[in-house]
C-alpha cells in the first residue's frame, strides 16, 4: 500500500490556490458599486527576531498580513524565514508560511487557530550526525489578551514531534501587533 503524504508541497500549493480562489468568488457578491473598501480592512504586522550568545546567532523575519472581516472575525497570511547558526555544531535554514484565522469573543480575548508549513534544513559540522531537509507542519490553537494593536498569549500544537519540531515544546508563547 502506497504512504499518502498529505503535506506534500503540491497538495499544500492546491489548497492556497482553492482558498484565495474561493475568498476571491465570495468578495465579489457584496462589492459596493462606488469601490471597495477591501484595503481598509487589511493590517498588516509580523515579527523580526535576532538573538545571540555565546558561538551561537539567530535571526528571524516573518511580515504578515490579516483581513477583517467584521469586529471579531479576521484571517490572513504570514511568511517567514529564519537563520540559525551554531558555530561548535550547525547551521539551520527555516523558510514557511502559514494561514491564521482569529475571533474575538470579546474586545479583550482573541481566540486563533494556526496551520504553519515550513522547510527545515539543517547542516551539521560533526560527520557523525547526518545533515537534513524536511517539511514541518504544525496546527495551532491558542488565546491572548488582546488590547489595541497588540495581543499577547499563548498558542499550542497539536501536531508538535519531539524529534522534528521547530519549537521546543508544544506550548509556544506568542507576541503579536498588526497596524
Amino acid at each position: 500500500m502506497r504512504d499518502s503524504n498529505f503535506f506534500h508541497p503540491k497538495n499544500i500549493v492546491f489548497v492556497i490556490f482553492m482558498c484565495l480562489f474561493s475568498c476571491l468568488c465570495f468578495g465579489q457578491s457584496n462589492v459596493p458599486s462606488q469601490g471597495s473598501d477591501f484595503w481598509r480592512n487589511v493590517r498588516f504586522g509580523g515579527g523580526v527576531g535576532l538573538s545571540f550568545g555565546n558561538n551561537i546567532f539567530s535571526a528571524t523575519v516573518a511580515p504578515s498580513a490579516i483581513y477583517d472581516f467584521d469586529a471579531q472575525f479576521a484571517a490572513g497570511v504570514s511568511l517567514s524565514y529564519t537563520y540559525f547558526k551554531d558555530d561548535d555544531f550547525f547551521k539551520s535554514t527555516i523558510v514557511g508560511g502559514s494561514f491564521i484565522g482569529l475571533y474575538n469573543p470579546l474586545r479583550e480575548i482573541q481566540l486563533s487557530t494556526e496551520f504553519e508549513y515550513m522547510n527545515v534544513s539543517r547542516d551539521f559540522d560533526d560527520p557523525i550526525f547526518i545533515d537534513d531537509n524536511y517539511w514541518q507542519p504544525a496546527v495551532f490553537f491558542g488565546i491572548g489578551y488582546t488590547t489595541n494593536n497588540i495581543t499577547v498569549g499563548v498558542r499550542y500544537n497539536v501536531l508538535h514531534d519531539d524529534d522534528k519540531s521547530i519549537y521546543a515544546d508544544a506550548l509556544v508563547p506568542f507576541f503579536r501587533v498588526y497596524f
